[in-house]
């Protein structure tokens, strides 16, 4: 029997100033006026894309002591743009990055149920936790919590904030004219939530919103991460660059569903993905190289080396060789704000491989900071990305794509116009929206499904 072909989910990232971003170039725009969202987010609805998303910030990341503007140099709020682009689209989901460490479930939940109202139903939250105390410094709350806290505070903020969107269950609302009556129900929105991190009582003051409650995302890759998302995540990012990396990712999370009532079906795996095309493959491949060479600049290869050798290392050549001390194992961190500093568990191994890489092939400081990015790029023709997306996805390696494109704004329109047509033709991709919610775009239940089909039943 034929496997039926997946259907192929795709989104799009606005990265902001980072080093997938090429800003020197000519084609980029701005990353902050709000013309350079609209276009991206525009771009994306008139490819049928499933969704926007946007990272989030909360400190400028430091390195020796210094604002490291070779990357992320603020973003603007999360909530402002989106409600801003949901009056400048009408099918896109709008889904935004939000910590729970150092916010509260109750003003969280009002903001994202406001914009379901505003975007008729379309926004996301990805639900993230912060690791290091230095972020922690712009808040009250200060400090950090060890990763297990982390994620306690994750899923009991998570749950907190589901109690609050569901105090409203839809129906209250009566608003008749005639007697002057407006609810049905004088208890609407009461709440009370009593437990280790939040112990809060009140009424919310949102009403039920379209999609009930946002969607929900997750990023994670650890262990607690991937337990999370499993159990109450709606989708998760993945950071596997290749076939079968990602089909033991998502063969692995999916496995973990059926312990909590859900079915594979109910989690999408969405890995984020860059990409390069050209008119032919060998095109492709030579600007690829280019657009490397121009994200990882002489002063980005040194600033990344820092990383795992937590020393200053400015005085050494970027096309030179690699420093033949050892990285410093002190307490402190060169890099502060950079989540790329736990990628390095044991830097003395990283730095032996990276030395044994470096010598087998010539590598200067640079190249290997350019050939160790550890990036899903999809390079080739218009023809030869859609083919590759699509092996993806069908293989199981993933249910679709978060495109982060390299110039801003405008680094989506390519795609749009020569690569989902090709999907669309292989019967892969929509040609339309069939719905007007995001979870309808992403073959999502509504919340209120169950409840609605018992009101039926009796």
């Amino acid at each position: 029997m034929t496997k039926p072909l997946k259907q192929i989910h795709l989104a799009a990232h606005f990265p902001g100033v980072n080093n997938t971003t090429v800003w020197s170039d000519p084609k980029a725009g701005s990353h902050i006026e709000f013309s350079s969202f609209a276009h991206f987010a525009q771009t994306a609805e008139r490819a049928k894309f499933d969704f926007l998303f946007l990272a989030e910030g909360l400190r400028l990341r430091e390195q020796g002591g210094k604002i490291y503007d070779l990357d992320v140099v603020g973003r603007p709020d999360t909530f402002t743009v989106l409600a801003a682009l949901a009056a400048v689209t009408e099918r896109l989901g709008l889904t935004g990055t939000i910590n729970s460490t150092f916010n509260e479930p109750y003003e969280v939940a009002r903001q994202f149920a406001s914009l379901d109202h505003l975007s008729g139903g379309r926004s996301a939250w990805n639900v993230v936790t912060s690791w290091d105390a230095f972020t922690g410094e712009n808040f009250r709350r200060g400090g950090f919590l060890p990763q297990e806290e982390r994620y306690s505070r994750a899923k009991e903020f998570l749950a907190t904030t589901g109690e609050l969107f569901d105090s409203w269950h839809g129906d209250e609302i009566l608003a008749d004219q005639a007697t002057g009556a407006f609810l049905r129900d004088a208890k609407a929105g009461a709440f009370a939530h009593h437990g280790q991190h939040f112990d809060i009582h009140g009424r919310f003051n949102v009403p039920r919103s379209p999609q009930g409650r946002p969607v929900i995302f997750q990023a994670g890759d650890s262990e607690e991460g991937r337990e999370f998302a499993a159990s109450t995540a709606d989708a998760i990012f993945s950071r596997y660059a290749t076939l079968d990396a990602g089909h033991a990712f998502y063969t692995d999370v999916k496995a973990r569903l059926a312990k909590y009532g859900r079915r594979p079906d109910q989690l999408l795996i969405l890995p984020a993905a860059s990409f390069v095309l050209g008119d032919t493959d060998a095109e492709a491949e030579e600007i690829a190289r280019e657009v490397r060479r121009r994200q990882v600049s002489g002063a980005t290869a040194i600033k990344h080396l820092e990383f795992v050798w937590n020393r200053d290392l400015s005085s050494y050549d970027p096309d030179g060789p690699l420093p033949d001390i050892d990285p410093d194992l002190g307490e402190h961190t060169i890099a502060k704000g950079r989540a790329q500093v736990r990628m390095y568990r044991d830097p003395l191994a990283t730095a032996r491989e990276w030395r044994e890489l470096a010598a087998a092939n010539n590598w200067s400081i640079r190249d290997l900071v350019i050939e160790s990015g550890n990036r899903q790029n999809f390079i080739g023709s218009p023809a030869t990305v859609a083919k590759t997306i699509n092996d993806f996805v069908q293989a199981d390696a993933s249910d679709g794509f978060i495109l982060v494109p390299h110039i801003t704004p405008s680094g989506l329109d390519a795609f749009a116009d020569q690569v989902v047509p090709l999907l669309q033709e292989q019967g892969v991709f929509r040609t339309d929206y069939e719905g007007t919610t995001l979870r309808h775009h992403l073959g999502l239940a509504h919340p209120d499904d169950d409840v609605r089909s018992e009101r039926v039943a009796s």
